[in-house]
Parts: structure tokens; sequence; C-alpha cells
């Protein structure tokens, strides 16, 4: 292509992709005006007039509109520019089309009445403010009068669902899901009295109890040491995972007022394989706290599991 030839519209419409009328319709709209007219009227394009042709249908194609591709051609806007607001809206299509695919599925799945259906969406729709406020709302309704320690509700309150900021399908059907879920009386009813019984019942009168949260407070250091350590590899039998187990030892130790010794290591280590064949995630037809939890799960991903074999190994090597 020479640099000072010119183009009729045909070749120019070949060359672009663009139909003759196209072409026509943005020289008449003073996008890209011809380069010269010739003797009969004809439009002739040169390869700069091209060039922005060509440019004009890749931004149409991403829904730029004739104002903003006036200003790009113009040098008033950047590419990068309309790059950035095109991507904005492009990304906020994408999260209503989302919305929109997880109501739907859930729709197919529970047979919604058309009430139903304008609740889902509301629910799907929520802001981060109302999402926090609508689980504070159902964790204050629960644990209200119930006489364990402050702390041990902010445990409780601290497991809530946190929707990334472009969240997947799934992570969107449980959302509604758990947002349905909190909002049932029944629900909140239920989840209060397994909680009141968990707490006065069997060992829970002392696992709820001050002292026991202060153990378990002591042990968080320990525990996010061991599973840094284990993250990175760090050999069971070596000085640093050693001392770990000896800083779990002495505190498992400590709890249960036994002496630490190499026999109590060894059994803290059978223990805490048992721990980890026990380990499961919690099963959703439990009860409405396992549902809850088991929802905030499929929205926020599985935490990180505690590494109890690793720690298991760790102890026999300390004993």
């Amino acid at each position: 292509m020479e640099m000072d030839e010119l183009y009729p519209i045909g070749d120019v419409a070949r060359r672009t992709g663009l139909s003759v009328s196209a072409i026509r319709y943005y020289a008449d709209a003073g996008v890209v005006a011809p380069a010269a007219t010739g003797a009969a009227g004809h439009r002739l394009y040169d390869v700069a007039g091209i060039a922005r042709l060509e440019l004009v249908r890749t931004l149409r194609e991403l829904d730029a509109g004739l104002d903003e591709i006036r200003r790009v051609l113009a040098g008033e806007a950047t590419l990068r520019d309309l790059a950035a607001t095109h991507l904005e809206l492009v990304e906020r299509q994408e999260g209503r089309l989302r919305t929109r695919r997880a109501v739907l599925r859930t729709i197919l799945r529970q047979g919604s009445t058309g009430e139903r259906v304008t609740l889902m969406h509301k629910l799907a729709g929520m802001s981060d403010e109302e999402r926090d406020r609508l689980i504070d709302e159902f964790w204050a309704e629960v644990t209200d009068g119930l006489e364990v320690p402050e702390r041990l509700k902010e445990w409780w309150r601290a497991a809530r669902p946190v929707l990334p900021e472009q969240p997947t399908t799934a992570q969107l059907e449980a959302w509604i899901e758990l947002a349905d879920l909190v909002r049932d009386r029944e629900v909140r009813q239920a989840v209060r009295q397994q909680l009141f019984d968990l707490c006065t019942t069997g060992a829970g009168p002392l696992m709820s109890s001050d002292p026991m949260l202060d153990a378990m407070e002591a042990a968080t250091p320990i525990g996010q040491a061991a599973m840094d350590a284990a993250r990175a590899n760090v050999p069971p039998d070596s000085a640093e995972a050693r001392e770990i187990a000896a800083r779990w030892a002495g505190w498992l130790a400590e709890v249960a007022r036994q002496p630490d010794g190499p026999q109590w290591r060894r059994a803290a280590a059978d223990n805490m394989e048992l721990a980890d064949e026990l380990d499961q995630p919690p099963s959703p037809d439990e009860g409405p706290y396992e549902r809850y939890m088991s929802l905030v799960t499929a929205v926020n991903g599985a935490p990180e599991r505690f590494p109890f074999r690793w720690l298991a190994a760790a102890l026999r090597a300390s004993a």
C-alpha cells in the first residue's frame, strides 16, 4: 500500500471490513473524512484514513460511542482512557450476568415463585454493607441472652460470608441460599437452641468457660507457627519443628494438667493423627448451624487445613 496513493471507497471497504454505507456514514458524521473527492464525486481515502477507519471499526466492536471515538481521533482522549472506561462497563455487565445466572439456576433447582424470584434477585444484588448488616442482625438475635463469654460470641460472628469483587456463579448461589437462610425466623431459633445446647450439655460448660477460651487463645500463635512451618515444608524432625512441637506439648500438658515428657508427646502425636482423620467439613445435613457454616465455606472457600500429621511427626521427633 503506497503512502501517497488514494483508494476508492470500494477498496477501502475491502481493506477495513466495513461496508461502503458505514464508511459513508462515518464521513457524513465527521468521524473520518475522505482525503479527496474524485471528478465524479467519488470519495477517496489515503493510508492514514484507512488506518483511522480500521481503528473506528475496532472501537465500535468494543461498543464505543461516536463522541468517544471522535475524542480519541482528535487526540482529546487516549485509547487507555477509553479502554479503562469500557473495561469498567464490561465488568459491570459481567457481574450482572453472573447474578442473573445464579438466580436462574436457583429457580431451576428450587422451583421458586415469582415473589421468591424477586427476593433472590434483591439478595444477590446487596451491597457489602447490606450483607454485613444482615449477618450482624442474624447473630445479634441468635446470641442475645446466651450466657456465654462475649468473645465466644465474637468468634461465632466472625464466621461470615465475604463475596469477592468478581464472585463465581457458585459463590452467588451459596450467598443467595445463605441470605435466605439467615432471614428465616425458625432457622434463627434453631441455631440459637443448637448453640445453647452446645454450651450447656456434656463438655459444653467447660469448653465455653473463660479459662478454656484463655487456653485456646494461648494456643493460637503456636498453631499458626505450625501452619506456617508445614506450608514452608519445614522437616518435622528439624530443630524449628521440634521447638514448635515442644511449645504445643507444653501448652497441651498445662491445659490437661499433666506432666510433659516423651510418653505425653507420643500420646499427643497419636491424638493429632486421630484428629486428622476426624477433621471433616461440616455436613449441611447435621443442623442449621452446620448448614450456615457449609454455605459460608462455599462463599469464602475452604480454610487452610490444620497440619495435624506434620505436628504429629514433629511431636514424635521431639519426644
